[in-house]
């Protein structure tokens, strides 16, 4: 027991060392920097679906298939890279109703299949939402817009976020007639914040989809840092 008591108190003393040393012991000050950019998108990524309920599987499983078969294969004939398309598995559960005395009754099966694209010609977004209604598709999951380049954008929101932090130290230190004297230390982690247009309709709500034409997306940053303050 001695011998655990003293690897304890060991161990918990190591950890409130660690825990003085992270915190430094002359005059400092702390901002946080904050940047963004806004964004024309350039990249849509739909993912829609197609729900069928028949009494039986195999029904419902081709009658989804056929709807997948026809928007995908129409996407093809009119120019779509099949590395832009992928469609996910079948899935199949049964349907029972549950009255209120007596078992469970099996009234039919539920198939389901999606299908996501991305699209890199947003002037003919539209044109592909009313497409799949033809096609079968029934349900539109989300819609996210995004740009190709994304990493210049990101570099131009954590160069603004640097550039905020330091104005706001040079601020602070003149407001308090002090000096600093270089920087401690510099916190940051890619925690940015990307805000997408998503949006889960009815397949008949297409008039809402010129919507998302003229659209902005807005690229953030942040970085924590710690100056020291001339003594």
């Amino acid at each position: 027991m001695k011998k655990q008591s003293l690897v304890a108190l060991f161990l918990s003393a190591l950890c409130t060392s660690q825990l003085v040393a992270a915190e430094p012991n002359f005059p400092h000050l702390s901002t946080t920097g904050y940047g963004e950019v806004t964004a024309t998108p350039d990249v849509a990524v739909i993912s829609v679906q197609v729900e069928e309920t028949m009494l039986n599987a195999e029904q419902a499983k081709q009658a989804v298939d056929k709807a997948i078969d026809a928007f995908v294969g129409r996407l093809l004939a009119e120019g779509v890279s099949r590395d832009s398309i992928s469609s996910t598995n079948l899935y199949l559960s049964p349907q029972y109703h549950y009255p209120k005395a007596g078992q469970a009754e099996l009234v039919g099966y539920q198939a389901s299949r999606q299908v996501t694209l991305t699209i890199y010609d947003l002037e003919n977004l539209n044109a592909y939402l009313e497409g799949a209604l033809g096609d079968g598709i029934n349900r539109i999951d989300d819609i996210q817009l995004k740009v190709k380049d994304e990493s210049k954008y990101q570099e131009q929101a954590r160069m603004a976020a640097i550039k905020d932090a330091n104005n706001k130290a040079h601020s602070l230190a003149k407001g308090f007639e002090q000096k600093l004297d270089g920087i401690w230390q510099i916190r940051y982690s890619n925690n940015s914040s990307r805000p997408v247009l998503m949006k889960s309709m009815a397949m008949d709500a297409r008039n809402e989809s010129s919507s998302y034409q003229d659209s902005q997306i807005v690229i953030r940053d942040r970085v924590d840092v710690t100056y020291k303050i001339k003594q």
